[in-house]
């Protein structure tokens, strides 16, 4: 067993392994060591290696990703090792890394901060005197990738700060893994950088023969450093990452690019002081879903530049406005769960059922959300249409898990209960055959009973002995009955009828969970053609909570729209600092501002 250990752990030398054994993930060497340091569990031992005892932690399989959590945050990353072979065959059960968690790379709901993103971020460099360089952001639990040019070091530093990555990707040997940031840094063989190869792992991925329509064909540094975040995370994953289905150029001319120092300085989204209320976000967040909390937080840290984008933002906001609807909306909103997320597990296969009943439960609040504009969608709601369109268009994703699993269905598949009734014949034989156990062993102690004159015996079951027939020790046993376990007071027997009856009992249970396991898989690739337009749907829900909740917010404080054009300068009447007026007790003194070129 140990030499497959090591065999397995020689692939991940600077990675925690959690090594699969029966209920529990086991750890050894130095990794047991740093694991009980960080996890603050017991350290113990296994054997002997050179005639010393090899160091070994362990923590329960139910209960990892309570100390995944803690080991990610602490930065580290983890193998997890499975038992994929049959634990009955001779010799080690074959086990294989099935995921690797990493800050970077996570898509897990327990290992996510509902709302913010955890951006991988990859960064490749020119040779030469020029240098330049690259960068590429991927949100892997929302499948959006996207690559940009900065000009200067100054401008990839902004951007850095911007994102706040979880994981920084760089070369081995490249001088920015030294970048300031509260990063994991994580170096990658150079070779992995070679253009060429970069953008054969991108035609490959996204299976087209060009990479112009997501306009980096031409941009040898952007598509590399895409290629080198999107081929970790399928590392990681260990598998195609089919959530990513699109790749994103931004230009720096589009948004509005602010450097650390101006960022710390505005504390848009992080104080200088750590209070999220002494932030632009706490004041100003009033959103309703993480789908919302994510999205405010990307328009606060990326201001846009382009004026016909900021005018659609404030026709949508003045029309949420102009009908009154913020406090419905965002009643409405409250029920939607995470679907940008949830999609994303759908995708790679990790989905729970309580999270495809969510996906249900989110559209069928649809409806409703949408029958508050319907009135006005011709009207004054006319700016809002191309959200509402997405969030109007049919999807049968409601009515697939609607059929296929029960209401209110248990987290894990593995003890079942979460097929519905009626989805599938076979499945309600098999529940059949075990829903009719009760009667029988009724029926078969009562006739026991007046066959052998022994009024206490019983017929009962437990699941190490499975079911048996219990009698007094003072009680002569008729001679058919086969001895199965002797207790203090008590003789428990089994016959060749209820032999014959627990061996299709327990049958049945096992080919039922088996065939929910079948049936699950079944509902998830039904679901396939449904997730692009469910990302939609998010992606519309995300902008739709926060102009309503830009909405509550301009409605309580009485805030006007900024009006922009082609004059230089600026001028405001009775400014108001929003975060300040926010925190203090007495009325906030008003001020005017007026900037052009004589005034500055």
């Amino acid at each position: 067993m140990m030499q497959q250990y090591l065999g397995i752990k020689a692939q991940y030398p600077d990675t925690l392994l959690f090594y699969r054994m029966g209920d529990f993930y086991e750890l050894f060497h130095d990794d047991a060591k740093r694991a009980a340091e960080v996890l603050d569990i017991t350290l113990t031992a296994r054997g002997k290696s050179s005639g010393k005892p090899i160091p070994m932690a362990g923590v329960p399989y139910h209960a990892a990703d309570n100390y995944l959590a803690r080991l990610v945050r602490q930065g580290l990353s983890v193998a997890i090792c499975e038992q994929t072979g049959d634990v009955n065959a001779k010799g080690p059960v074959r086990r294989e890394v099935v995921r690797v968690v990493t800050p970077g790379t996570l898509t897990e709901e327990n290992l996510l901060d509902a709302g913010r993103s955890a951006y991988l971020v990859a960064l490749a460099e020119s040779g030469g005197s020029d240098h330049r360089v690259a960068l590429a952001a991927l949100d892997v639990a929302a499948g959006d990738l996207a690559v940009m040019e900065p000009a200067t070091r100054e401008d990839l530093v902004a951007e850095i700060a911007r994102l706040a990555p979880a994981e920084l990707l760089v070369a081995e040997g490249s001088a920015f893994a030294s970048l300031p940031g509260n990063h994991v840094v994580t170096t990658r063989a150079p070779w992995l950088f070679e253009p060429g190869a970069a953008r054969k792992l991108l035609l490959e991925h996204f299976r087209v023969q060009s990479l112009e329509a997501f306009g980096v064909e031409e941009r040898p540094l952007a598509l590399t450093a895409a290629a080198v975040a999107l081929g970790y995370a399928r590392e990681t994953h260990c598998g195609r990452l089919a959530q990513v289905t699109a790749l994103r150029f931004e230009k720096p001319s589009d948004t509005i690019l602010l450097d650390p120092g101006t960022r710390r300085h505005l504390e848009l989204v992080e104080s200088q002081s750590g209070d999220q209320k002494h932030t632009l976000a706490g004041v100003i967040d009033r959103t309703a879903s993480p789908l919302g909390a994510r999205r405010l937080r990307r328009w606060l840290t990326q201001p846009l530049r382009s004026r016909p984008l900021i005018h659609e933002r404030q026709e949508q906001i003045a029309a949420i406005m102009t009908l009154s609807l913020t406090e419905a909306v965002r009643d409405e909103l409250a029920r939607i769960h995470d679907l940008e997320r949830i999609v994303t597990r759908i995708q790679n296969g990790s989905a729970n059922p309580r999270e495809l009943d969510r996906v249900r439960l989110s559209l069928e609040r649809l409806p409703e959300l949408l029958a508050l504009f319907t009135p006005a969608r011709d009207g004054a709601a006319h700016a809002l249409e191309p959200l509402l369109a997405t969030l109007a268009t049919p999807v049968e994703a409601a009515a697939l898990i609607g059929h296929a699993i029960v209401d209110n269905p248990p987290v894990v598949l593995r003890e079942g209960g979460v097929i519905a009734d009626g989805h599938d014949a076979e499945l309600d034989e098999l529940r059949s055959l075990g829903g009719d156990a009760k009667a029988f062993l009724e029926a078969l102690e009562q006739r026991e009973r007046e066959a052998t004159g022994i009024s206490s015996l019983k017929v009962g079951y437990n699941r190490v002995h499975g079911f048996y027939i219990e009698t007094s020790r003072q009680q002569a046993a008729p001679e058919h009955y086969i001895r199965r376990q002797t207790l203090k007071n008590t003789e428990r027997y089994i016959t060749p009828e209820l032999k014959a009856h627990e061996d299709k009992v327990l049958g049945a249970r096992e080919k039922s969970l088996a065939r929910e396991r079948q049936l699950f898989a079944a509902l998830l690739d039904a679901l396939a053609p449904e997730l692009p337009q469910l990302r939609a749907i998010a992606d519309a829900l995300a902008s739709l909570d926060v102009l309503n909740s830009f909405a509550i917010v301009a409605d309580a404080h009485d805030w006007c729209r900024p009006r922009l054009d082609d004059t230089p300068g600026m001028a405001i009447e009775d400014g108001r600092h929003p975060v300040v007026e926010a925190l203090i007790d007495e009325p906030f003194v008003a001020n005017p501002l007026h900037l052009d070129d004589n005034r500055r």
